[in-house]
């Protein structure tokens, strides 16, 4: 990722300060809202593939609903806590 330092520029030029932080404020955009990750694939004219990576979930503990033109994937793990006792836990518990 490239950052620009326009500081210079604020020296020079009179009246642009709204236009400087605008461009500084560009580069904190973040990323949408788009997790877990995914892929769509074309495999026919009209089939679609979609791969998401959803760690630690099973088949059985996501949901998809298809409302319209939009498809809603919702995951929940259901009580798989008591079997193992964790020194660390790196994939998250999150819905």
């Amino acid at each position: 990722m490239r950052t620009y330092d326009v500081a210079p520029l604020y020296r020079s030029s009179v009246g642009f300060d709204r236009v400087f932080d605008l461009l500084t404020q560009a580069d904190r955009v973040e990323p949408s809202a788009a997790w877990p990750p995914y892929n769509i694939e074309k495999v026919a004219e009209d089939a679609y593939r979609i791969t998401m990576a959803v760690a630690g979930f099973t088949a059985d503990d996501i949901e998809l609903t298809q409302h319209d033109t939009a498809l809603l994937v919702a995951g929940q793990r259901k009580g798989q806590d008591g079997e193992h006792q964790y020194l660390h836990r790196g994939i998250a518990a999150r819905t």
